[in-house]
């Protein structure tokens, strides 16, 4: 979903957010980074999300990318079994036995409700103004597959809107068109958030340090030496 500004309206883009992460959570991606790309393995990523690619490149330097065919539906109602069933079947969509799969799904969950991707500007507009000045959750699942070996988690983040009137929706609608974001914005607009509390990874849909970690306890160095 995007990067976010400062508190003092600053965009800090992708090296700032890097400088941010400081001393073992950056050391741990770049080693997770690295190890990826001497071993040569095979990684696919099951997004069509220009934000999520740009993401796993923070660990990952070379990939291919596939869209998933599964349609988006689960038993689930609790929003963290929601979002880690949805990758999985985004997952298991996919056939390449030889790669690393990697899917993920992004939701927005407040007070029983959830906001996905808008199905027009009329749903955009009805989602801004429900998140106007109150704080919401953002679950995001993922998904991992290799060699038979499968794992799903999820991360949570909350973001706190600034009170929107009509005219600023509107606005915001006609500048960034986020009609592919889950809750109808990016973080990275620096318009409508106020403030959030998590990873910022989270919110745009791929929690890269955490993926790193779990990457590790999957074995993926002893599998791939």
């Amino acid at each position: 979903m995007g990067y976010p500004r400062d508190f003092l309206g600053r965009n800090r883009g992708a090296e700032g957010e890097m400088r941010a992460i400081h001393g073992k959570g950056k050391l741990f991606l770049y080693i997770i980074r690295q190890v990826l790309y001497n071993i040569g393995m095979k990684v696919l990523l099951c997004s069509a999300s220009p934000r999520r690619r740009e993401l796993l490149h923070k660990i990952v330097k070379d990939f291919s990318v596939t869209k998933s065919d599964a349609e988006e539906r689960s038993r689930y109602q609790r929003p963290h079994l929601l979002v880690m069933d949805l990758a999985r079947e985004k997952g298991r969509s996919v056939m390449a036995n030889d790669a690393l799969i990697i899917a993920s799904d992004t939701l927005v969950y407040r007070h029983g409700r959830y906001y996905g991707k808008p199905k027009d500007r009329a749903d955009a507009f009805r989602m801004l103004r429900e998140l106007s000045g109150v704080t919401h959750a953002v679950y995001t699942g993922v998904y991992l597959k290799q060699d038979g070996k499968e794992r799903v988690f999820y991360d949570k983040a909350l973001v706190h809107f600034h009170k929107l009137t009509d005219g600023e929706i509107n606005d915001y609608l006609d500048r960034f068109a986020p009609f592919d974001k889950a809750g109808a914005y990016g973080i990275q607009d620096g318009v409508v958030v106020k403030n959030y509390t998590g990873s910022f990874d989270t919110i745009m849909g791929l929690p890269t340090e955490k993926l790193g970690k779990v990457l590790e306890e999957m074995g993926v160095r002893d599998v791939y030496q």
